[in-house]
């Protein structure tokens, strides 16, 4: 079930931001400060770069996220094909959205101190 969600969730992303110009990757920027880079976490699961490389609204992932859900209500048993059960997975995907975005950021470097060769 959460593979063909997130599927949906990306496909709808990818072509709504293909049409607008959106670049929905999150990009890391290890030199910066932690709390800076931690914002970043938070700035790009809401925002994401144009084609000129300005910051704009995540328009296509406002729509991919709960759009995705709520299509999901059709192949849902029906005690999960409801309005709240489709809320609660769209804010479940904010804050995987958040989690993906943090596990880019910090990850290599937790990797490269953790796991560092002798």
């Amino acid at each position: 079930m959460r593979f063909t969600g997130v599927a949906a969730s990306h496909t709808i992303e990818a072509g709504l931001g293909a049409i607008w110009g959106e670049d929905p990757r999150y990009v890391r920027n290890q030199n910066l400060a932690f709390a800076h880079r931690l914002g970043n976490v938070f700035l790009f699961s809401f925002a994401a770069r144009n084609r000129q490389g300005k910051l704009m609204p995540a328009y296509a992932r406002y729509i991919a996220i709960p759009g995705n859900n709520f299509l999901s209500n059709t192949w849902r048993v029906s005690s999960e094909a409801d309005t709240s059960s489709a809320l609660t997975r769209s804010a479940y995907g904010v804050l995987a959205e958040i989690s993906s975005n943090a596990w880019n950021e910090f990850w290599p470097d937790i990797k490269r101190k953790v796991f560092k060769r002798q």
